[in-house]
């Protein structure tokens, strides 16, 4: 078995429950034998928010680990089931399904969190080498490349920095540069990131402007000077600055733990190298093979 606990965290017991018969066949016994059961493995995947951010009363509250069981033929129909993923829905379902503590939902998951078990996931299923189609930024040739997650490391970000105070409840106080006035934000969710995707898949339908930003930064702005009023925070969106926007947008990915996917890659064709964010693609958990 892949020994990861020196990348992305992952904690295995010595050796993983063997699926192995829970029953024994005697020849000799002349009473029929009882059905074949078996046992799916588990691992321990180490969580980039060390649990510190969520509340009291969630059973990841100061949790460093979480158990999740191995992907099974069971957890693939979920993958490849049309009418979950005509919704959107296909990943969390099968999220929600391996892990194996009932109590935690995938939609109250901090995003990195989420992302640190669907690597894992990943690996455990269909092993570490992910092989997709990666479309060189200098040169434009598209290509076949395979990037080793099992090389993902955890970011655990910082509480307090020279731009950010942590107030709890996964918030942080950041002062704007540009307009001098303070914005509390927060760490998203699964079901942030889920509703963000929503939002964009509907602008695309209906031929609307696209508003990525502004709808991200609706997401994640808590409160302007104090004030949490709909009102003042959609006021400070329309009018903000392009570099206090951004400077937002840095230090809200600063504070957020996460899976740090980023890897070296070379260009077969023009032969440019340098560090690429891993894709997610169709081919993370529909593999060709």
């Amino acid at each position: 078995m892949r020994n990861n606990e020196d990348r992305l965290g992952v904690a295995h017991p010595s050796e993983p429950p063997p699926m192995i018969p829970t029953t024994e066949n005697n020849p000799s016994d002349p009473a029929p034998s009882a059905p074949l059961q078996f046992v799916t493995p588990t691992e321990f995947v180490e969580l980039p928010t060390k649990g510190r951010y969520y509340p009291k009363e969630h059973p990841l509250h100061n949790e460093e680990i979480i158990e999740i069981r191995y992907m099974t033929a069971k957890d693939e129909d979920i993958l490849t089931s049309r009418a979950l993923l005509k919704k959107g829905l296909a990943i969390d379902r099968f999220l929600q399904n391996v892990i194996v503590n009932k109590q935690v939902r995938v939609d109250d998951l901090y995003v990195g969190d989420k992302n640190a078990i669907v690597v894992a996931s990943r690996i455990n299923g269909y092993g570490r080498e992910y092989a997709t189609r990666v479309t060189c930024p200098v040169c434009a040739s598209a290509g076949d490349y395979t990037f080793d997650l099992g090389e993902a490391k955890v970011n655990y970000a910082e509480e307090e920095g020279s731009k950010h105070e942590y107030i709890g409840s996964g918030q942080f106080v950041v002062t704007l540069p540009k307009l001098n006035v303070t914005v509390t934000i927060r760490l998203l969710t699964g079901a942030d990131e889920r509703k963000l995707l929503q939002i964009q898949e509907r602008v695309r339908k209906k031929n609307l402007p696209e508003a990525t930003l502004t709808t991200q930064l609706r997401m994640f702005i808590v409160a302007v000077n104090g004030d949490s009023d709909y009102q003042t925070i959609n006021s400070l969106i329309q009018n903000l600055p392009a570099s206090d926007s951004r400077y937002l947008r840095d230090v809200l990915q600063s504070v957020s733990p996460n899976v740090d996917l980023t890897q070296w890659y070379e260009c077969q064709i023009c032969g440019n190298e340098e560090e690429m964010e891993v894709p997610f693609t169709t081919d993370f958990f529909w593999p060709k093979r």
